[in-house]
């Protein structure tokens, strides 16, 4: 049963009344399957610089999500090893090349020249053979993309999803997932954003309106259980 007032990454973040007007939410969190994994964006370009602090590693790297990316590795590589243990298809995102976008396209004034080394996955999480990765344009891994016919064709109810950044690419993803008709369960030390404050105001928000935010623990836990039903 979910409760707002549990241990999460926003506890100290959402002042008291907003968790007191949440309180109504409360409800049974859900792993309903067929499920799949779904990784968004973990590729070189958000690790550069190392685990230094963001603030320090953007002025080189206006890309990398610096110590919050690579604190987020341990729990992602046991999502992964949890995931695949039980058989669950995986599907990755990565953005496309800059030549391959519309030269127009400015919103931001963060600039990148990331080649396909920097839009490869990183090796913590290296695709297998049958994995699909698929290439976007926009910031959904849904948008203009195959993943939605993949997921259905193998009949998928539930996507579990991690990656970066919470409060722009898994937000977009989660935000279409929901519209396609798909449970949603993001694992919450599993994204991670530049601004730490954006990251946990958005995972907040989104619990209430497009998903379930569930620790590693909960998640790696019912993934290993499918493995020992599985293997019984």
């Amino acid at each position: 049963m979910f409760d707002p007032f549990e241990d999460h990454c926003w506890r100290d973040v959402i002042p008291a009344d907003d968790l007191e007007i949440y309180a109504r939410y409360k409800r049974p969190i859900s792993f309903e399957g067929p499920l799949a994994l779904v990784a968004i964006d973990l590729y070189e370009l958000v690790y550069q610089g190392g685990p230094l602090p963001v603030v320090e590693v953007c002025k080189k790297f206006p890309s990398s999500c610096g110590e919050n990316a690579w604190a987020a590795i341990p729990p992602t590589r046991r999502l992964f090893e949890a995931a695949r243990g039980a058989g669950l298809p995986v599907f990755y995102s990565s953005d496309s090349p800059p030549e391959s976008r519309p030269a127009f396209m400015n919103v931001t004034k963060k600039k990148s020249d990331a080649g396909a080394d920097l839009l490869a996955i990183r090796a913590d999480f290296k695709p297998q053979p049958n994995d699909v990765i698929v290439q976007k344009q926009r910031a959904s891994a849904f948008f203009g993309t195959p993943l939605v016919a993949h997921l259905n064709m193998l009949g998928i109810r539930t996507i579990i999803m991690c990656g970066e950044s919470t409060s722009g690419c898994v937000r977009a993803s989660c935000v279409d997932a929901y519209s396609y008709g798909f449970h949603v369960v993001l694992v919450e030390e599993c994204c991670f954003d530049r601004s730490m404050i954006s990251h946990q105001v958005n995972l907040f928000d989104m619990h209430h309106k497009y998903a379930d935010v569930i620790g590693i623990d909960t998640v790696a836990k019912h993934l290993e259980g499918l493995q020992v039903r599985k293997t019984a």
